[in-house]
């Protein structure tokens, strides 16, 4: 793999793989719920075309074609998804596809000035919301000149916002296109990061690079007859991390792309583990994913209640932050017949590797690292680390990667690097690669913390602090000291009210097997400790707590 990596002739677009599938699986179910509310493939693709007819006769699509740009930059319309999980907002991103626009992904909890800032950024000509977040849009739209379609997903209102065109409207004014646009596997794909260490980037994938990287529908280039051959149609994925998130769109695109079906549970609009537990029962959801501590807590805590019993499933995976031992052995002791899989990768990566725990054997911290993918690259990022070797560097990809951030030349540059005519892309994850061939995940160099000299990973005292019994949920960050610089401090929230708070001498019997160094120097106690809805630790949140309260 050479620095040519960033183009390959041949590759199938996302959305004729899904027209693909839709004619094979025909009357199957596509989208299951909310409530008793269901979509057959036919159906779901028969809504995709009519709002792609829709977007064509908007006058939005493509521009330039990708041969014609440097790799930062984009030659078609982008349009904004400001929308819960939803049948519509699956089908607005295939829709878009189709009509060689780039879907991009919005937090719907975004205030007017931040949307402004992101959409702005983003280059979004078009947006497509949910009536819930009409207030917002309508606030942001006069400085948002650049917009000129917004799509309302009002059900049978009326839309609230005076400018947008009702999405049902559109379906049932539009057919297919008789001369639909042809979609090119260089169409891009924008994932917008989280932003919970730093201003949100619009990372820009390939279509036939993302099937691959993001979606892991394939492991290598393969015709449509090749992914119509490998069908899993028993695959029910019921995605709990929201869909404005990397972590919950490539969950539902992998299903798509293999000819499941995707559930969506009654409150999606935030997340209910009663609700999220009635739901994979009554649909016999065989795959459900979450994002870490904070959706896995609650689940198993309704798990306890004992009023549930989800034999349909199969697999939990979970990504985007930590899960740990004692939580994954808590959900495997309740569902035996279950597989936990823990994937680590990024928006800049796509996956990078995985573990796998079963009853009894919990595992988190080390990965299995994809072949001739996924390494560790040196410090100053010119040489790849052995296996063995005890430095700590950064955990680098190759392979199918984006061509980089949008409009970003500079950022690009430094996530990018190619060493001996190969290219990687390394966001920064501190990483150590183990004699064995496995990897130890550190964490992020944004939420490193230096204290007398010595660097202190947030995450794997995070995971120590919540060994004790009476934490529900924790941050641990650096705030300034006269003496250390910057000294560790456990932000947490407790597992019930009336218990008594732990000191730092307490939460030390949790983390015997950690330097002394890293053991938190202060705890601050709030009610609740505050994560993006893809249950990522807001650091700059907690940072602002803890430097507060010194």
């Amino acid at each position: 793999m050479t620095t040519d990596n960033m183009h390959h002739s041949g590759d199938v677009a996302i959305i004729d793989i899904i027209r693909a599938v839709a004619h094979a699986r025909g009357d199957a179910r596509c989208v299951r719920g909310p409530r008793d509310a269901a979509l057959s493939w036919s159906q779901f693709i028969d809504r995709v075309e009519r709002a792609s007819a829709a977007f064509t006769a908007l006058g939005l699509g493509c521009s330039r074609e990708r041969d014609t740009l440097a790799s930062h930059e984009s030659g078609q319309d982008h349009l904004a998804l400001l929308t819960h999980n939803s049948a519509e907002c699956l089908e607005l991103m295939c829709a878009a596809f189709a009509s060689r626009i780039a879907p991009v992904n919005i937090n719907h909890r975004y205030t007017p000035d931040e949307l402004v800032d992101i959409l702005s950024y983003a280059e979004a000509t078009a947006i497509a919301v949910h009536s819930d977040y009409a207030d917002v849009v309508q606030a942001a739209l006069p400085r948002l000149p650049q917009v000129s379609v917004v799509i309302e997903i009002c059900g049978s209102r009326e839309p609230r916002l005076s400018s947008a065109h009702s999405y049902d409207s559109l379906i049932a004014q539009h057919t297919r296109n008789e001369h639909p646009p042809q979609p090119s596997g260089d169409d891009l794909y924008l994932v917008l990061t989280g932003g919970t260490t730093g201003r949100p980037r619009a990372v820009m994938w390939r279509n036939g690079d993302a099937v691959i990287e993001c979606f892991d529908a394939a492991r290598e280039p393969q015709g449509i007859d090749a992914f119509l051959d490998n069908l899993r149609p028993e695959l029910t994925t019921l995605p709990c991390a929201p869909l404005m998130h990397g972590a919950g769109q490539w969950m539902a695109m992998r299903t798509l792309l293999a000819g499941g079906s995707i559930v969506i549970p009654d409150h999606a609009e935030h997340f209910d583990a009663e609700d999220v537990w009635a739901t994979v029962i009554r649909h016999e959801a065989t795959m459900l994913g979450i994002v870490g501590e904070s959706f896995a807590r609650p689940l198993v805590e309704v798990l306890d209640s004992g009023d549930f019993e989800p034999q349909s499933l199969n697999v939990i995976l979970t990504g985007g932050a930590p899960l740990t031992n004692a939580t994954k052995t808590r959900l495997l002791d309740r569902l035996p017949t279950v597989l936990i899989v823990d994937g680590f990768g990024s928006s800049e990566t796509g996956g990078q590797m995985s573990i796998v725990s079963s009853q009894g054997s919990a595992i988190s911290g080390v990965f299995r690292p994809r072949p001739n993918r996924t390494v560790v690259l040196s410090e100053d990022l010119d040489e790849l680390l052995s296996p063995g070797d005890e430095t700590v560097g950064w955990l680098g990809t190759t392979g199918r990667l984006p061509l980089g951030y949008l409009n970003d030349e500079e950022k690009t540059s430094q996530v990018f690097r190619v060493i001996d005519g190969v290219r990687y892309s390394a966001p920064g994850d501190h990483a150590r690669h183990l004699a064995d061939g496995s990897i130890e995940a550190l964490g992020r160099e944004a939420v490193c913390i230096n204290t007398g000299g010595e660097k202190v990973f947030a995450e794997e005292v995070e995971e120590a602090v919540l060994r004790h019994g009476s934490v529900r949920d924790c941050i641990v960050v650096g705030r300034p000291s006269e003496v250390w610089g910057s000294e560790v401090t456990a932000v947490i929230s407790m597992s019930s009210s009336g218990i008594p708070v732990p000191t730092a001498h307490e939460l030390a019997a949790s983390m015997r097997h950690l330097a002394r160094y890293k053991h938190p120097k202060a705890v601050i106690v709030v009610d609740h400790i505050r994560r993006s809805p893809a249950g990522k630790a807001d650091y700059g949140w907690a940072r602002r707590v803890a430097s507060s309260n010194s």
